[in-house]
């Protein structure tokens, strides 16, 4: 029974709150947003009762619902938008290039790339000059044994073994200068039983080294090098000397004991 009463009493308390809520709607005042100024109450002099403060709530008239709604939200004004793409012009000049900035800083090398194509074969280039003679050598030796007669005595060649361009003349036993340069020279002989070596070995008409051997009851070979510095049109030869004793060399048909060699070793445009 106790239920019944409350769910009674919910029933007629609901329907007076909509009766009430009919006859007399309540329109809320709400405080403005910021920025915005409240709007103007209004005011008649009619009405004396109605002035309150325009921060409070009021209850106001249905009748004023309209005008306070208008007042309080204002109407706004729909602005048309243009589409500026249409009224894009056409495109202009090229402008002119700006100057260089300023150059960064180098960069790592990077990794080798790979080995391009073969190129085609070049055309064949303008002809040289003809080949300049930077080479000079001879060798030659004497078969036959030799004894002086005369106080100098030239020594002579009967056998041309290396004689490149003929430098050496044959005829006059003399080696002749035609490429300038270092050159070297060896001389290589056989003495004579109890019989005096003595030669020396010439540039132009001035001894520069000497071979010698005294007399002995032995035969044997002696040897003399040596390197000059030759000048274009000098000569290179050997002459016996003849002192108190007798000068002489020992060769035969059978081999070979008396051998002169120079060759060039250095050109004198490369000292």
């Amino acid at each position: 029974m106790q239920a019944d009463k409350t769910d009674t009493l919910k029933m007629i308390l609901s329907i007076v709150w909509m009766m009430l809520f009919w006859l007399c709607p309540v329109i809320t005042y709400q405080t403005p947003q910021h920025g915005m100024k409240d709007p103007e109450i209004r005011r008649d002099h009619t009405d004396q009762h109605y002035h309150h403060d325009s921060r409070s709530r009021e209850c106001r008239r249905c009748c004023d619902q309209e005008e306070y709604a208008s007042q309080q939200h204002p109407q706004y004004k729909i602005v048309p938008q243009i589409n500026i793409t249409i009224l894009k012009g056409e495109k202009g000049e090229v402008g002119g290039r700006g100057s260089y900035g300023k150059p960064g800083r180098t960069g790592q090398m990077g990794p080798p790339g790979s080995s391009g194509t073969k190129g085609s074969k070049g055309s064949m280039g303008i002809p040289g000059e003809p080949c300049k003679s930077y080479f000079a050598a001879f060798s030659v030796a004497r078969k036959k044994g030799l004894h002086s007669d005369h106080y100098y005595q030239t020594l002579t060649f009967d056998t041309e073994i290396v004689n490149l361009y003929g430098h050496f003349n044959m005829f006059t036993g003399k080696f002749y200068c035609y490429v300038p340069g270092i050159y070297y020279f060896s001389l290589n002989v056989h003495t004579w039983n109890q019989k005096e070596t003595y030669l020396h070995v010439m540039h132009n008409e001035k001894e520069v080294v000497v071979l010698y051997a005294q007399p002995s009851d032995r035969s044997i070979m002696q040897s003399q090098s040596l390197m000059l510095e030759l000048e274009r049109g000098d000569q290179v030869w050997v002459r016996l000397y003849k002192g108190e004793r007798e000068n002489a060399i020992f060769s035969d048909e059978f081999d070979t004991y008396i051998i002169f060699n120079g060759h060039l070793i250095k050109h004198k445009d490369e000292l």
